[in-house]
């Protein structure tokens, strides 16, 4: 089965969009949250993620967008476009939202492997370095867990250490994708970094494809109109920051 893995879409429907237009062949969809918050195309973003698939987990801005969840913890900025957001999110959006399931969850009963938006110990935990991926590696929902929530592609392992997992690309103005390998003997957090706003400081939207009779993971990043993105978050009078930090990637 190849399963594409997508998180932190964030209202980017630019990014989303030429994503859509490049993913490689896949039999289901597994979103690890954040469809919504930052960008200027909510909606939009929910209708083109739910035509993909059925399988969610919640991420914190679906939380704070739809009001399961305060703004306590998130910066001004993050604060404003959330409430932006729930202003302009349809009825039947904002009622999805709220339902969207805590993960983590087991996307399929038999396969060794769950989704989560933050860390299978906490969904709203972030899993920046090593330190912080080592309780839920040995601690793990399953041996592979797809989370997303940091927007740095890449992920962990653990054998007998915990190592980070970073591909490697080149030229951050074309499509690349990087191979991943996943050891039987292995214990995994995986990345598929994010649609709508990379944060590794490659512009460029990134996903993933799990193949699970081959045991590989390969990690794309698409470039996509980012001066389209940063014009809709001008003009819906969102903080100007969320513009201008699309094409820092960062």
């Amino acid at each position: 089965m190849r399963v594409l893995i997508i998180s932190d879409v964030h209202a980017n429907i630019q990014a989303l969009d030429a994503c859509i237009e490049a993913f490689p062949a896949y039999d289901i969809v597994w979103n690890l949250g954040d469809v919504v918050g930052y960008g200027a195309n909510p909606n939009e973003a929910i209708a083109r993620c739910r035509q993909l698939g059925n399988i969610f987990v919640r991420g914190n801005h679906d939380k704070a967008c739809s009001g399961v969840s305060d703004l306590a913890g998130f910066n001004p900025v993050a604060a404003m476009a959330a409430i932006w957001t729930k202003k302009n999110l349809t009825p039947e959006n904002l009622e999805w939202l709220k339902v969207l399931p805590q993960g983590p969850i087991t996307p399929d009963i038999e396969l060794n492997v769950a989704c989560v938006h933050g860390s299978p110990l906490d969904e709203d935990q972030y899993l920046i370095n090593v330190h912080e991926a080592t309780a839920p590696l040995l601690h793990p929902a399953a041996q592979c867990t797809f989370f997303g929530h940091t927007h740095l592609q890449g992920g962990f392992f653990k054998q007998e250490e915990v190592h980070a997992i970073r591909p490697a690309f080149r030229d951050p103005k074309l499509p690349q994708r990087v191979e991943l390998k996943l050891r039987p003997e292995g214990t995994y957090l995986i990345n598929p970094g994010s649609i709508g706003q990379p944060r590794d400081g490659d512009p460029r939207a990134g996903f993933a494809l799990y193949d699970t009779d081959e045991s590989l993971v390969t990690f794309y990043r698409m470039p996509y109109d980012i001066a389209g993105a940063q014009k809709k978050i001008l003009e819906a009078g969102l903080p100007p920051r969320l513009a201008e930090r699309l094409a820092d990637g960062r």
